[in-house]
């Protein structure tokens, strides 16, 4: 009887697992648009009167996105007074909804990985993962690993699909 060899473990092929870099913290959205008159103007008195009140403890040590959802303009002093408020507790504090603090969050991943490791080896990017990826981050890392690899795949280990293949120099 032969012995059964693991050829996945005793293989060159690096995984890179993007979920083991989630950034870990709870995600808030502060939406402004309770504090406009009549649902469509942001008046500065009512909105300094409201700053000064309002508890921005809350936001300790969290990610914040920080929006209206209420169609109408907001002037940019508004947006910039929400960030001097949140900067001394919040993580993170993203203009835009909370998919664009997502994807913000995780370019600052994209930005934290050592990509030398993956320097002239044959790589996995894992696609399978408990949590959502979003699209763009996978192709930003695409873009980040094809100067660098012999070779890119994408999926499992035991299932991959090729990307992409260092071409052989003559």
């Amino acid at each position: 009887m032969s012995e059964v060899v693991n050829r996945i473990a005793n293989s060159p092929l690096v995984t890179l697992k993007l979920e083991e870099h989630y950034p870990e913290g709870e995600r808030l959205v502060l939406d402004i648009k309770d504090q406009l008159f009549h649902g469509m103007i942001l008046r500065e008195r009512d909105f300094r009167n409201w700053v000064k009140e309002h508890d921005w403890s809350q936001y300790q040590d969290k990610h914040v996105a920080i929006t209206c959802s209420v169609d109408t303009i907001i002037q940019t002093w508004a947006w910039m007074i929400l960030e001097v408020k949140l900067q001394p507790y919040a993580k993170n504090v993203v203009f835009g909804t909370e998919e664009d603090l997502e994807l913000v969050l995780w370019n600052q991943v994209l930005n934290a990985i050592n990509w030398e490791e993956y320097a002239d080896r044959p790589v996995v990017l894992k696609g399978c993962s408990d949590i959502t990826i979003p699209t763009s981050i996978y192709v930003d890392a695409t873009r980040r690993l094809m100067p660098i690899v012999k070779k890119l795949s994408f999926g499992e280990p035991c299932s991959t699909v090729p990307v992409y293949k260092r071409p052989v120099s003559s």
